[in-house]
């Protein structure tokens, strides 16, 4: 029961990393050794697997895909989820400022432990870099605050986002908020939207029985460039989480509220009201710090091992 219980606790602190952009629930696995556990059981979920099930040796197929590891890791990250997620909510309507600056200090940090991943740089690891930057960055130009709210696009969403989750360095959260559909998950899980909720939840099924293999395929061929490509990809997206901007249109959401529809990055000495500029820096050095702790964790966790 007690390797049961922190095994909860560790889902607890990838739920937790999942909600906030900039911070991977896979550098949590790998921080606290589950890491290769989870990317295995992950990847037992497959052909011998359904035909395991469509013979009803339930209990063959809950040996095979590591069952009780998912199920109650699985638990942990959905509770946090949950819980934190009116937290965020609350924070992001109420002190955007601070919550965003967090952000941006997260994406920051993290773009530059996942480039100290790239073992040999050569000009096509630079180009690969370059080449995420631009592509991010254009994805925050062209994508529109509003994106489309029906069914296919809230799959495809849940399909991309939860890659991130067997990924170290990469937050779910973050290509949510790329997607245009952080603020709306997150009020969707908050207000128990079931159908919005099942079908987010369907999307992700697919992405890490399909998306996971791919992307661990990409690591192991082309470790390099993939993870060049995702570093810059995180630098280049810095533009969507900048804390001051000012709204140019609204619109009206689901609830009848007037949000921002259309906004720019302004400097803290155009902002209309109070910039807080001071708590802005603080909090993104304390991400930064944040971040900064865990992979010194992690780095002493891979000393004790060797």
């Amino acid at each position: 029961m007690k390797s049961y219980f922190t095994l909860f606790l560790k889902g607890m602190g990838m739920g937790a990393a999942d909600v906030v952009p900039g911070v991977s629930g896979g550098t949590i696995a790998f921080i606290t050794g589950i890491y290769e556990t989870l990317i295995n059981s992950i990847k037992s979920v497959d052909a011998t697997a359904i035909r395991l099930l469509f013979k009803l040796d339930i209990k063959g197929f809950w040996n095979h895909i590591n069952g009780t590891f998912l199920l109650i890791l699985f638990a942990g990250i959905a509770t946090s989820v949950i819980s934190l997620a009116k937290v965020i909510t609350y924070l992001l309507g109420n002190h955007p400022i601070p919550i965003w600056s967090f952000f941006f200090g997260l994406i920051i940090i993290s773009a530059i432990l996942v480039s100290k991943q790239i073992r040999n740089w050569n000009w096509k690891v630079l180009l690969s870099g370059i080449l995420g930057i631009l592509t991010a960055y254009l994805v925050t130009v062209a994508t529109p605050t509003e994106t489309p709210e029906g069914y296919g696009y809230i799959f495809l969403s849940g399909a991309i986002a939860i890659c991130a989750m067997i990924l170290p360095g990469i937050s779910g959260s973050f290509l949510l908020l790329i997607l245009g559909k952080y603020e709306f998950i997150l009020n969707a899980i908050k207000d128990f939207k079931l159908d919005v909720i099942a079908v987010f939840g369907m999307g992700c099924i697919l992405g890490l029985g399909l998306f996971s293999r791919f992307i661990s395929w990409l690591l192991a061929k082309y470790h390099d460039l993939a993870v060049a490509l995702l570093a810059g990809f995180m630098i280049g997206s810095l533009n969507k989480v900048w804390p001051w901007k000012a709204v140019l249109s609204f619109r009206t959401n689901s609830h009848g509220e007037q949000v921002p529809l259309i906004t720019k990055n302004i400097l803290p000495s155009t902002y209309e009201g109070e910039p807080q500029t001071i708590i802005a820096i603080a909090c993104i050095f304390g991400a930064i710090a944040f971040v900064y702790g865990l992979d010194y964790v992690a780095a002493r966790g891979k000393a004790k091992l060797k």
